[in-house]
């Protein structure tokens, strides 16, 4: 019987599908046994699922047959993994000074009431996950706003609404 025959549907968020565990099955037999694997298995699951949860975590442990709290400590320790839902589109916001000063924060104060949701969250439809960051070194072209992996230079706080309506 495998791990994905065993797993209680009820003890695993509805968003996990039986296709995602399938997956996850795989990616824990590949890597099962090998030192130092624990970090991309984590990255593999998380590109799968989205997120990291903690049932996903303890179903990870099992297949990898090592304790749930490993798992945990890792996904825990590193800021790369998530263990909420996140969004299609991720939407960064620089509060470094020199993008502060230049309208950093009107700005994610338009994008937290565009988007109905407080920065550090997910919106409901999971489109998006609106975070603010420290600083992201383009201090020259303040403001700076990062969504996924396009650096939008000189953002005008009025056109962010525009700006993310075209990410789908």
């Amino acid at each position: 019987m495998s791990l994905a025959q065993k797993v209680d549907a009820q003890t695993m968020p509805e968003d996990v599908t039986p296709e995602m565990i399938a997956q996850i099955d795989e990616i824990c037999a590949q890597y099962k046994g090998k030192p130092g694997s624990l970090i991309p298995v984590l990255q593999a699951c998380q590109e799968v699922v989205g997120y990291l949860p903690v049932p996903v975590q303890e179903y990870i442990a099992a297949g990898l047959g090592i304790p749930g709290h490993e798992v945990f400590g890792v996904t825990t320790f590193y800021s790369f993994f998530s263990m909420e839902p996140r969004g299609r589109h991720t939407i960064r916001v620089c509060m470094g000074t020199a993008c502060y000063v230049s309208g950093g924060k009107e700005a994610l104060d338009i994008l937290e009431r565009h988007l109905d949701t407080p920065v550090d969250t997910t919106t409901e439809d999971r489109r998006f996950t609106l975070e603010q960051v420290r600083c992201v070194g383009a201090c020259g072209v303040a403001p700076v706003i990062i969504i996924d992996n396009d650096t939008h230079r000189k953002v005008m706080a009025d056109a962010v609404g525009e700006l993310v309506e075209n990410y789908e």
